[in-house]
């Protein structure tokens, strides 16, 4: 039931993985230099890992040891967060999840269907990740594709039957 999900989930954590292969050409002053979302492309970064780990953290009761600790300047510890996040969604994936189990979030200010914090946590991801690809593109540094497509053709899950150019 969860198998076209999880397939979101791994484009989302592929997306991830490739923006943060596309920020390894930056120097560290471009990664701190203020940009479009949370301060630079690093803070941005970060945030996009912290908060899927929060996200799955909500609803599967385990929270890396990591998140208690912040932002990383590591561009590598931000890598192995990321992963280390990915599984947490394979885990949680790989059983029936409860669309409608209430949760209760914020310090018990806001409650929600566990499907709200689904959608939320692809959204979220999705939304500045291409706040990041707009900071590249702000340096002069052409951004990845992230589009299902593109990892569609990376993980073998599509292919060119003829050229249509």
């Amino acid at each position: 039931m969860n198998d076209t999900l999880r397939e979101a989930f791994r484009h989302s954590a592929w997306a991830t993985r490739t923006l943060i292969a596309a920020c390894r050409s930056l120097s560290p002053e471009q990664l701190q230099r203020p940009a479009r979302g949370f301060g630079s492309i690093l803070a941005t970064l970060n945030h996009v890992v912290l908060a899927d780990a929060e996200y799955a953290a909500t609803l599967v009761g385990v929270r890396p040891a990591w998140a208690a600790h912040g932002d990383s300047g590591d561009l590598d510890q931000i890598e192995a967060r990321a992963k280390e996040t990915a599984r947490l969604w394979e885990q949680l994936l790989a059983e029936p999840l409860d669309p409608e189990r209430l949760l209760v979030l914020d310090a018990e200010a806001y409650e929600c269907s566990a499907s709200v914090v689904v959608a939320q946590a692809l959204h979220h991801a999705y939304a500045h990740r291409e706040q990041i690809r707009a900071g590249l593109k702000d340096l002069g540094v052409k951004p990845p594709d992230l589009q299902p497509w593109e990892y569609a053709l990376e993980t073998g899950r599509a292919r060119w039957r003829r050229e249509t150019r």
